[in-house]
């Protein structure tokens, strides 16, 4: 058992001066002040305790839409690829993610559903406890799988291939399921095309978080989709209908409807810092969530990359195929850092952009805070944000 301390405890919705981690067997066993004059829970005497002074500790980061990094694509079948993507996410802070598929041919995708749920199963249990800590040491855990394609709009694909995208059928889903495992944990379609409200109730029963995006439609279809139980948003303004004064249109329902959260890429290349505010400031500081959409030229010098099967070029910080923007090199810990200066928010609310809220959105209640019976999985920033130590489950990464 180890007491971690610092100036400042982040859990990420309350902040706590002079505050400490108890943690025992990779969890939180209690937090608290250690301040004497306080009246929390007291650090329990003849504790070990290891003491970062005038730091700040706060919860990992979750990244919901991740494709890749550190030269891999999370559709490779490369052995050591989700290894490295993981290592990669960890040293930025990331403790947990969603890989993120992107629109191929139905049987490789089928395969690679397969072999994602494969990887978490064997992140989850393991028959020997510490090897599995051993094995996984110094990487983030992969908490579910997040289906972006085939279900989307061709006005609004993206780079996503045209010949790939499929109508919305509850059988086709079915099929997607079936493989995963039932390891889907984020879906996004449009909600506009023909079959979409049946595949969203379909998805919603499974307990899948359903995620408009990639999308042309109009307010009054997207408003339906949100009562349908579609609850979030893929990366805001991106790959979606302008928003017009007498047509809001799919972003218009997202900025306005409460049932709804929002994600967003704060690289200031998929959207100007003053749209970073303008949503930070309709969704507010529980409906915001921050994502990378970071592909495997993340960590990478310019060059030529993958993504899925598509080539991607890597260009002072801009990712394109064929002229358009084909995800980013954003790294969690610079989306942080860019909220709080592009929305002039407290390093706090940017932090719960990147834990608390994109866990929530899971429902995956042991990640994303720092609470008694959650993961410890934890980082020791400066007050700018930066990222100097990463634990994860109790062990400190080293890198």
């Amino acid at each position: 058992m180890l007491a971690f301390t610092a100036t400042t405890v982040l859990t990420p919705r309350a902040a706590i001066n002079h505050g400490f981690l108890l943690v025992d067997g990779g969890r939180i066993v209690s937090i608290g002040t250690s301040a004497s004059d306080a009246h929390e829970t007291a650090l329990p005497p003849g504790i070990s305790v290891v003491d970062f002074g005038g730091l700040v500790i706060a919860p990992g980061y979750v990244d919901l839409h991740i494709h890749g990094g550190g030269g891999f694509d999370v559709m490779d079948d490369a052995p050591d690829g989700l290894a490295t993507i993981e290592r990669l996410l960890a040293r930025h802070g990331v403790t947990s993610y969603l890989p993120t598929t992107v629109t191929a041919p139905l049987d490789s995708t089928l395969r690679v559903l397969e072999r994602l749920a494969t990887a978490i199963e064997a992140s989850e249990t393991s028959p020997d406890p510490i090897s599995a800590r051993q094995s996984f040491a110094g990487r983030a855990q992969p908490l579910g799988i997040h289906l972006e394609g085939p279900f989307i709009s061709h006005a609004r694909r993206g780079v996503h291939p045209p010949q790939d995208l499929l109508p919305p059928k509850t059988e086709t889903f079915e099929r997607l399921w079936q493989a995963s495992r039932g390891h889907i944990r984020m879906m996004t379609i449009a909600p506009e095309l023909d079959g979409a409200i049946d595949v969203i109730s379909a998805a919603v029963e499974r307990g899948v978080c359903v995620s408009l995006g990639h999308s042309d439609a109009d307010f009054r279809t997207t408003e339906r989709a949100i009562s349908a139980g579609a609850r979030h948003a893929t990366h805001t303004f991106n790959a979606m209908r302008p928003l017009r004064h007498r047509d809001p249109g799919i972003a218009g329902s997202v900025l306005t409807n409460d049932r709804i959260t929002a994600d967003l890429i704060a690289d200031g290349v998929h959207l100007d810092p003053p749209v970073v505010k303008l949503i930070a400031q309709a969704k507010g500081r529980e409906k915001t969530v921050l994502i990378t959409d970071a592909i495997s030229a993340t960590g990478m010098p310019d060059g030529r990359y993958r993504l899925g099967l598509m080539d991607v070029e890597l260009k002072d910080g801009r990712c394109e195929h064929s002229g358009k923007l084909a995800g980013s090199v954003l790294t969690m810990d610079l989306a942080v850092c860019n909220l709080a200066k592009f929305a002039e928010w407290e390093l706090a609310d940017a932090v719960a952009a990147a834990s608390h809220n994109p866990a929530s959105i899971l429902r995956a209640n042991n990640k994303g805070v720092l609470n008694p019976g959650a993961d410890a999985d934890f980082l020791v920033l400066n007050t700018e944000g930066r990222v100097l130590r990463i634990y994860i489950k109790g062990e400190e990464c080293a890198f």
